[in-house]
């Protein structure tokens, strides 16, 4: 018979607790706490069926609760007490068999940078592992790439054809060693191997790492394989090597993203602080969107005529022998040709890329998943409103945070956990720019990592790979599945495509906008949604983007928006503002505007203007728009800074920043008109034009009407949410789109609701811009979905 004081506890944890170290965490911990039983993985996460004294069996809970693995998140704890049945060890078992797949809710952990320990053992010349390439241990390496399926152990992985030798063997199976039950690991004996290519696949003798460094130092384009993908790397500081590497890939103006050799480095080219720092050094080793410091020495081709670098810091081996040995700064850029998704399998890179590098660095140790970098941007005068994994939006606020721009490696695939489960399994397509999938499954929706443009058939074919491997991780076929209503994205049509047994929920881009902000804040109820994108199918046929909502994830109400304009030209409008410019003043002022004294019209193309005019009068692909978006645009081109795009926002972008981030502008700001027409909110743009004009006639410096534009936009946002609330009540105001990845509008704009009186939230766990879409498409289906089905009923 067991003493009274001893009992048995079945424990389950859910969350991040695969692949990230827990079970050798829980077994040394049980040790210490003189219990015994067993630790085991499952399709669900990590079961711990464990008994010894009562007192030892509260500390280990408390323990485990305290003090977890680093990047170890535990969602929920329970357990169940049962009748002792004396055990006399404690032992990692084998994964539990899948009894029924259709209960598959273990979470595969993210990838996680070298950590400090194995980086000491990769450049310590006694060490067995001395400039190995692969090596990792249960605290960092490649996780979420290389599993093919849950639970996370090495004979779900790409790592499976490895067989361990007896060092690594004895690692594994020791409970003291870091590697104990490291599912990665390897060694120069038993692991994978590098080898270095010409553009032809020909294999080069000799020392792979020190020819790569020759080679990078030597002017060279190579092709890197990574963790999630290659990259194209090329020194930063050879003028000559970045440019022929834009000519190669077509990638003419859009900045390049920087690996830098170590934090001081990054000092050297970039106002980094201390969220910079935070984030440079983070395991999720993020691309961080930093301003560029005078004098930087890189390659002025690195990011052409932008006052911010996009910087990170080496996470893989690879990365930190080369960076040490081939420069202090390289420039690693998504290996792909512009406009295609990121190339993660070799014969796929060799094919696609041979007219691009000069030679590939390739490993045998295949990607399951392609996962591009993460990229995120320093936003130094707002804070977090939730916890990284809490609910609540009482949190405490957090004087720095990050804006994410694009969430990828590092930060999925972990999902949101929702406040409300999920009524059915949905299936959420996303948009077209900067595509992310969601899938929701009970109290999780998982955000797939970012895609790209679905503009082409290999970035679709990337889309609906990525679905199906979700699908299979998960073990799940939607029941619902949602989509945007503009009906010419591929995803729009992939979504149609589908088997009819599927419910197909259309969605309104700019409520998923605002939806997606609410999730992730966790936030119920009706809140007032601002929406300022480039544009989205709107329920009139119009082109949307400068919205302002009433809206729950059960519905929406068009409370004010942006006058309507045409687009000139449809598509072409966005790629050339100078069109947008044009309409704005055309509109306003007639013909009439050809008679301004100003620098656009003597640089306007005199013979391109009666098409363009024709057009608009003909209402010939000329779309109208409500969009914010383009209002930036037709701003950027009016003042001059850019009239012709060659990448995604760029007119923005560089209005934002020949503002210089300046409070100028809050003596003199332009105006909007507040009129109400059949019910809402018409926001017309006559007097800030007025204004420009006025200060552009009088050579105001571009500055400051930059920074007075800004404000004009914030106080106008301002103004609208005010009539809002007195129409409804509702004092808690939710951002969203792509604009306001624009820093210095958010900022003026949580500053002036925070002034009024408004609860204000923002994106800080899904980007703001179309890569956070599909969450709230997916939460909107379902809650619409489920009245449906009840009135079926």
């Amino acid at each position: 018979m067991s003493s009274p004081r001893v009992a048995r506890r079945l424990i389950i944890t859910r969350g991040i607790v695969q692949g990230v170290g827990f079970r050798p965490f829980v077994f040394r911990l049980a040790t210490r706490c003189f219990l015994k039983g067993y630790v085991q993985n499952d399709t669900l996460g990590v079961s711990i069926d464990i008994e010894g004294e009562r007192e030892h069996l509260d500390r280990f809970i408390n323990s485990m609760l305290d003090s977890p693995p680093p990047q170890a998140l535990i969602e929920e704890l329970h357990w169940q007490d049962l009748p002792p049945l004396g055990y006399t060890t404690f032992e990692i078992k084998n994964s539990l068999p899948e009894a029924d797949s259709t209960h598959k809710e273990a979470l595969v952990a993210p990838d996680i940078a070298t950590c400090e320990e194995c980086l000491k053992e990769f450049f310590d010349p006694s060490d067995r592992r001395y400039l190995y390439p692969f090596i990792n241990c249960s605290h960092c390496g490649p996780r979420y790439t290389i599993a093919r399926d849950i639970p996370y152990d090495r004979v779900n992985t790409t790592m499976d054809a490895f067989i361990m030798c007896q060092d690594c063997s004895g690692e594994y199976h020791d409970p003291q060693d870091r590697r104990f039950h490291a599912q990665p690991n390897a060694c120069p004996r038993c692991g994978p191997r590098l080898r270095l290519l010409d553009c032809r696949g020909n294999e080069l003798p000799g020392d792979v790492l020190e020819q790569a460094v020759s080679l990078l130092k030597g002017g060279r384009i190579l092709a890197i394989k990574g963790i999630g993908g290659y990259h194209l790397a090329v020194d930063a500081t050879q003028s000559r090597v970045v440019s022929e590497l834009r000519n190669r890939k077509r990638r003419w103006e859009k900045p390049f993203a920087l690996m830098a050799r170590d934090l001081e480095v990054a000092r050297g080219v970039c106002h980094v602080g201390p969220q910079g720092d935070q984030l440079l050094l983070s395991a999720k080793r993020p691309i961080v969107l930093l301003e560029k410091k005078p004098g930087a020495k890189i390659a002025e081709g690195v990011a052409p005529g932008c006052k911010e670098l996009g910087i990170m810091l080496p996470y893989t081996p690879l990365h930190h022998y080369l960076l040490r040995h081939a420069g202090d700064l390289l420039v690693m850029t998504s290996g792909n040709v512009t406009d295609e998704p990121i190339v993660f399998e070799d014969p796929e890179a060799l094919a696609r890329l041979k007219d691009v590098a000069d030679y590939f660095l390739v490993s045998n140790r295949p990607i399951f998943t392609r996962c591009d970098d993460s990229v995120v941007r320093v936003n130094p005068e707002f804070g977090m409103r939730n916890s990284e994994c809490g609910i609540s939006h009482s949190a405490p606020r957090t004087p720095h945070s990050a804006i994410l721009i694009r969430r990828a490696r590092g930060y999925a695939p972990y999902p949101l956990r929702l406040a409300s489960p999920f009524g059915k399994n949905v299936l959420a397509c996303g948009a077209m720019l900067k595509n992310t999938f969601c899938i929701g499954k009970k109290h999780h929706a998982f955000l797939s990592p970012h895609i790209g443009d679905l503009e082409n058939l290999e970035t679709l074919e990337a889309f609906q790979q990525g679905i199906e491997r979700f699908k299979k991780m998960l073990y799940l076929e939607p029941d619902i599945v949602s989509y945007d209503m503009h009906p010419d994205y591929l995803s729009t049509q992939y979504a149609l495509g589908l088997e009819d047994g599927i419910s197909k929920i259309p969605v309104q881009h700019h409520h998923a906008h605002v939806v997606s902000c609410m999730v992730e804040n966790g936030l119920e109820g009706e809140v007032i949604g601002v929406a300022f994108d480039g544009l989205g199918y709107g329920e009139d046929g119009h082109l949307w983007g400068g919205e302002f909502l009433l809206a729950s994830p059960q519905g929406y109400r068009r409370m004010g928006h942006l006058e309507y304009v045409p687009m000139p030209g449809g598509q072409r409008a966005i790629k050339e503002p100078w069109r947008m410019a044009l309409s704005y003043l055309y509109y306003l002022f007639g013909k009439d505007f050809l008679e301004t004294d100003i620098e656009f019209v003597r640089r306007l193309d005199k013979g391109k203007w009666p098409t363009v005019k024709e057009m608009m009068d003909k209402k010939t692909n000329s779309p109208l728009t409500s969009s914010m978006g383009r209002l930036f645009d037709g701003v950027s081109a009016l003042l001059g800074i850019r009239g012709v795009i060659t990448y995604e926002g760029q007119a923005a972008i560089e209005l934002e920043s020949a503002s210089g981030g300046t409070d100028e502008g809050t003596d003199t700001p332009y105006h909007f008109e507040l009129k109400e027409r059949e019910g809402k909110i018409l926001i017309g743009w006559h007097g800030l034009f007025e204004g420009i004009l006025q200060d552009l006639l009088l050579g105001t410096p571009t500055p400051k009407v930059s920074s007075r534009f800004h404000h004009a936009v914030a106080l106008m946002t301002g103004e609208v949410c005010k009539r809002i609330r007195g129409e409804s009540g509702q004092k808690r105001v939710v951002l969203s789109g792509g604009v306001f990845q624009n820093v210095l509008l958010l900022r003026l704009c949580e500053g002036i609701l925070g002034r009024e009186g408004f609860d204000v939230y923002i994106h800080h766990k899904v980007p703001t811009n179309d890569g956070g879409l599909s969450l709230g498409q997916a939460v909107i289906a379902d809650r619409q979905y489920l009245p449906q089905l009840k009135g079926a009923k």
